[in-house]
Formats: structure tokens, sequence, C-alpha cells
């Protein structure tokens, strides 16, 4: 019994310990990966230093998410910022036969459908690059500087919602961090609480 009682311990605790995994400081490197994309190319961090990169993590099932792509809020982001020599990497972490996970093939139709604007969309079924960050929640957005430090880490918004109605009355950290760090000014709100649906790990 005492045996028992300590596996299912040391599992809770292995489970946990995987699942709860802290995200890197506003201030620290990013973290490096390379992954692929619904082509086969691979991307990684590095081959974007000397530019601003946004990382958002993806899952098209996902309400949340829904609601900044049912609206077009995020492709109008994507859209502006990549104007502005900003990379923006879309990541779906969701492992294989998860919820929102995503075969190239899917892949490639859910960005022509969406009429995603960002840079890339990445798959990380393996879910490495999820776990790197300490990725929580779709979206889960992250602003990386041109020298490859974190300067945002968090919501996309101020509203935690999934209606895309609070989209107009909401502060979007993502917006206020890149135009406060392409103007060479210091992040007002570095860190905010991430809020959507799990990461499908």
């Amino acid at each position: 019994m005492k045996k028992t009682l300590l596996i299912t311990a040391l599992t809770t605790f292995a489970v946990t310990a995987v699942f709860a995994a802290e995200s890197p400081k506003v201030g620290s490197a990013a973290p490096d990966f390379s992954l692929t994309d619904a082509k086969g190319a691979t991307h990684s961090l590095s081959q974007s230093k000397g530019k601003y990169v946004v990382l958002e993590w993806f899952n098209p099932q996902c309400p949340f998410v829904k609601k900044h792509y049912g609206s077009g809020n995020m492709q109008k982001l994507q859209q502006e910022y990549s104007g502005k020599g900003v990379v923006w990497m879309s990541i779906d972490s969701s492992a294989t036969g998860k919820e929102g996970y995503l075969t190239p093939e899917a892949a490639t139709k859910q960005m022509a459908d969406w009429k995603m604007n960002s840079t890339t969309l990445l798959l990380d079924s393996d879910s490495k690059a999820g776990r790197a960050y300490g990725a929580k929640n779709t979206p889960h957005m992250f602003v990386v500087n041109p020298e490859g430090k974190i300067v945002y880490e968090g919501a996309i918004d101020s509203k935690a919602t999934a209606d895309p109605a609070d989209i107009a009355n909401a502060t979007n950290y993502v917006k206020v961090a890149l135009d406060e760090s392409l103007a060479g000014k210091p992040v007002s709100h570095s860190n905010t609480k991430p809020y959507g649906c799990s990461v499908k790990y």
C-alpha cells in the first residue's frame, strides 16, 4: 500500500513538474529553437537575431484563439508589424492526436482559411519549444528584441474572455510592447498573466 502511494505521489509530482515549467523572465535571453513549417522548412529564433520577433502560441480549436482570428484582430496585428520588419511566429505545440494538432497539410489549409499574416506557422508536436518557454495558454505571447532578450511575456490583451466584442475596449499588450520597443522606450507592462485554453501537451 505504501509503495503504491509513493509511486502515485512521484507520478503526480512528475506530471506537475512537466506542466508547471516557468516562462523565462523578462530581460533574459529567449531560448533558441528549431522548428519546421508546413512545407518542411526549418526556422530558428536565432535566424531572426537583429529583428523584433513575436511568438504566438496557437491552437485553431481554442475559443480564445478564434476570438482574435474570427474578428480579424490577430491578422491585423500580424500585417501591421510584419510591415515594420517584425518577424511573427505562430507556434502550435499541441501533441500528436491532441486538440489543435495540425499536420503539415492541415496547417497550410489553416493559414489560407484564416488568411493568417504571420511570417510562419511552426509545428511543435513534440512540445520542446512550448516547454522551453513555459507556454501555458493559447494564445500565450512573447516579444523578443533584436538582441534576443524577452521584453514582453503574457496575455495578448487585458480582457480575459472569449468574446470578440471585448477586443475594442481592451488594452492590447503586444501592440503596446511593440510600439514602445520600436520607439526605443522601455515596455510599460512587460509581464502579464496569459489567458486562454491550456496548451495541449
